[in-house]
Protein backbone atom coordinates (compact mmCIF):
# COMPACT_ATOMS: atom_id res chain seq x y z
CA UNK A 1 0.00 0.00 0.00
CA UNK A 2 1.64 3.35 -1.32
CA UNK A 3 1.89 6.25 1.54
CA UNK A 4 -0.37 9.46 1.57
CA UNK A 5 3.48 11.00 0.91
CA UNK A 6 4.66 9.10 -2.47
CA UNK A 7 1.44 9.78 -4.01
CA UNK A 8 1.41 13.38 -2.92
CA UNK A 9 3.22 16.42 -4.52
CA UNK A 10 3.35 18.70 -1.68
CA UNK A 11 2.15 17.97 2.05
CA UNK A 12 1.77 21.39 4.37
CA UNK A 13 0.65 22.25 7.05
CA UNK A 14 -0.15 26.16 8.25
CA UNK A 15 -2.01 28.41 10.30
CA UNK A 16 -5.65 29.02 9.81
CA UNK A 17 -5.96 31.34 11.93
CA UNK A 18 -4.41 31.66 15.61
CA UNK A 19 -7.20 28.88 16.79
CA UNK A 20 -6.68 26.41 13.62
CA UNK A 21 -4.24 24.24 11.69
CA UNK A 22 -5.07 23.89 7.96
CA UNK A 23 -3.49 20.68 6.50
CA UNK A 24 -2.96 20.62 2.39
CA UNK A 25 -2.62 17.47 0.59
CA UNK A 26 -1.76 18.81 -3.49
CA UNK A 27 -1.06 16.10 -6.30
CA UNK A 28 -0.21 16.30 -9.79
CA UNK A 29 -1.91 13.88 -11.44
CA UNK A 30 -5.61 12.97 -11.04
CA UNK A 31 -4.81 9.20 -10.68
CA UNK A 32 -3.12 9.69 -7.35
CA UNK A 33 -5.65 12.34 -6.18
CA UNK A 34 -8.89 10.46 -7.26
CA UNK A 35 -7.06 7.29 -5.54
CA UNK A 36 -6.51 9.34 -2.23
CA UNK A 37 -10.13 10.75 -2.42
CA UNK A 38 -11.67 6.91 -3.06
CA UNK A 39 -9.53 5.20 -0.71
CA UNK A 40 -12.26 6.67 2.14
CA UNK A 41 -8.66 6.79 3.87
CA UNK A 42 -9.04 10.84 4.57
CA UNK A 43 -12.06 10.88 7.37
CA UNK A 44 -12.67 12.77 10.32
CA UNK A 45 -12.29 9.26 12.31
CA UNK A 46 -9.16 8.68 10.24
CA UNK A 47 -7.35 12.16 11.14
CA UNK A 48 -8.71 11.91 15.15
CA UNK A 49 -7.00 8.87 15.22
CA UNK A 50 -3.64 10.53 13.77
CA UNK A 51 -3.24 13.38 15.57
CA UNK A 52 -5.09 12.11 19.10
CA UNK A 53 -7.94 14.60 18.75
CA UNK A 54 -12.11 14.32 18.76
CA UNK A 55 -13.20 14.43 15.59
CA UNK A 56 -15.10 17.63 17.08
CA UNK A 57 -11.85 19.16 16.77
CA UNK A 58 -11.84 18.92 13.07
CA UNK A 59 -13.63 21.61 11.22
CA UNK A 60 -13.80 20.90 7.70
CA UNK A 61 -12.30 18.23 5.16
CA UNK A 62 -12.74 19.62 1.39
CA UNK A 63 -12.04 17.65 -1.53
CA UNK A 64 -11.07 20.21 -4.65
CA UNK A 65 -11.68 18.01 -7.69
CA UNK A 66 -10.46 21.04 -10.24
CA UNK A 67 -7.45 22.02 -7.81
CA UNK A 68 -6.48 18.29 -7.31
CA UNK A 69 -6.31 19.10 -3.56
CA UNK A 70 -7.31 18.13 -0.47
CA UNK A 71 -7.90 20.83 2.78
CA UNK A 72 -8.20 19.73 5.92
CA UNK A 73 -8.85 22.27 9.03
CA UNK A 74 -9.06 21.43 12.69
CA UNK A 75 -9.12 23.49 16.03
CA UNK A 76 -5.14 23.71 17.73
CA UNK A 77 -5.58 22.46 21.12
CA UNK A 78 -3.81 25.47 22.51
CA UNK A 79 -3.93 28.96 20.38
CA UNK A 80 -0.96 29.90 18.19
CA UNK A 81 1.55 32.25 20.22
CA UNK A 82 0.55 31.14 23.70
CA UNK A 83 2.63 29.72 26.52
CA UNK A 84 3.18 26.03 26.07
CA UNK A 85 2.40 26.42 22.13
CA UNK A 86 5.39 24.39 20.33
CA UNK A 87 4.29 25.36 16.54
CA UNK A 88 3.22 29.15 16.50
CA UNK A 89 3.15 28.92 12.74
CA UNK A 90 1.55 25.49 12.20
CA UNK A 91 3.81 24.73 10.00
CA UNK A 92 5.29 20.92 11.46
CA UNK A 93 2.00 19.53 11.73
CA UNK A 94 1.99 17.35 8.33
CA UNK A 95 3.92 14.71 9.33
CA UNK A 96 1.74 12.21 11.06
CA UNK A 97 -0.28 12.54 7.88
CA UNK A 98 2.16 11.72 5.56
CA UNK A 99 3.08 7.95 6.87
CA UNK A 100 -1.11 7.38 6.34
CA UNK A 101 -1.40 3.91 3.86
CA UNK A 102 -3.70 4.38 1.25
Amino acid sequence: MPKCYELAKVLRSKNSGPFEITLDILFDNEASYNLVKNSNKITKSTIAKLYHMDESMINDIIFFDTALGIKITYARKISSGTCFERDVYGSQQHAPLMELEI
